[in-house]
């Protein structure tokens, strides 16, 4: 059975790593979508688009580690994260900030055309307060992104403060807007409203607590899991542990709340769907 993470952070410094990655397998997970943490997370200032170049670059040798090292098949999401940029705006200006950003989404971009990532990500608005001009400017950051990906046909991974039913159709508005394949964007982090993004056309990335994925359930199986994993030791388990998604989709299945049909169309359909991978067992 094939058993796919769609957001799944790892940190050789500050976490687990490889054993992460391991405990995801042996809980009966297979696929991972390994996403950017920040600059700053991989040992580099954030201060320029060459720091976030570098930190991509490092992103993507622990991607290829994973698949070296473990038996999971990885695939690596590189941008810049929100937070990434409200910090550089602070430090150096909203000008300097976005045109910096701008280069290093370029740069993802890039790394998507050379197979070497699956998709433009982590990117969008802040979750947290910031002025108006910030949060306009990380708006326009998040199209650009957009774009990119509608150019080099990859998807995106979109960050965002909390989402209800009208945040869902704005961002359709905005996907509208772009032109980018609708099924192409996805909210990471997305509440379970499984019928509102399939009308919007976006792909919803259901953080797999037993209540949100039950919700999401009643409404279709048009939705992939993840544990948005952090990978810290300091937070054992946050956002969920690495072995959650395993073992909430083989309770599920065991309990009659999943059909094998859905357990096929989350884990492998909708992720093929959505990033154009081939997602088969080896």
């Amino acid at each position: 059975m094939i058993i796919w993470d769609n957001h799944f952070h790892v940190d050789p410094f500050k976490g687990l790593f490889l054993e992460a990655v391991k405990q995801f397998h042996r809980a009966g997970g297979t696929h991972l979508v390994v996403v950017y943490k920040t600059a700053h997370d991989y040992g580099f200032p954030g201060l320029n688009a060459e720091d976030f170049m570098k930190a991509m670059d490092f992103h993507i040798e622990l991607v290829e580690k994973i698949n070296k090292e473990t038996p999971v098949r990885a695939y690596a999401v590189v941008g810049v994260h929100p937070a990434e940029f409200v910090y550089l705006a602070e430090q150096k200006g909203l000008e300097y900030a976005r045109n910096e950003v701008m280069k290093a989404l370029e740069y993802a971009q890039r790394l998507c055309l050379e197979g070497k990532a699956i998709a433009i990500g982590e990117i969008g608005r802040p979750h947290y307060e910031v002025p108006p001009e910030i949060w306009d400017a990380s708006i326009e950051l998040m199209k650009y992104g957009m774009s990119l990906a509608k150019e080099a046909d990859c998807a995106v991974q979109l960050h965002t403060e909390s989402f209800d039913e009208a945040k869902f159709r704005e961002l359709g508005e905005y996907v509208r807007e772009v032109g980018i394949k609708p099924h192409r964007v996805v909210k990471h982090f997305s509440p379970p409203l499984v019928k509102v993004a399939e009308e919007v056309g976006v792909f919803p990335s259901i953080i797999a607590s037993r209540k949100n994925i039950q919700e999401a359930i009643k409404q279709g199986n048009r939705f992939m899991m993840e544990t948005d994993y952090i990978d810290d030791k300091r937070r054992p388990g946050a956002v969920l542990g690495p072995k959650t998604v395993p073992k909430r989709t083989k309770a599920f299945l065991q309990n009659g709340i999943f059909t094998e049909e859905d357990v096929y169309k989350i884990h492998v359909e909708n992720p093929r769907k959505v990033y154009g991978v081939e997602v088969e067992e080896d």
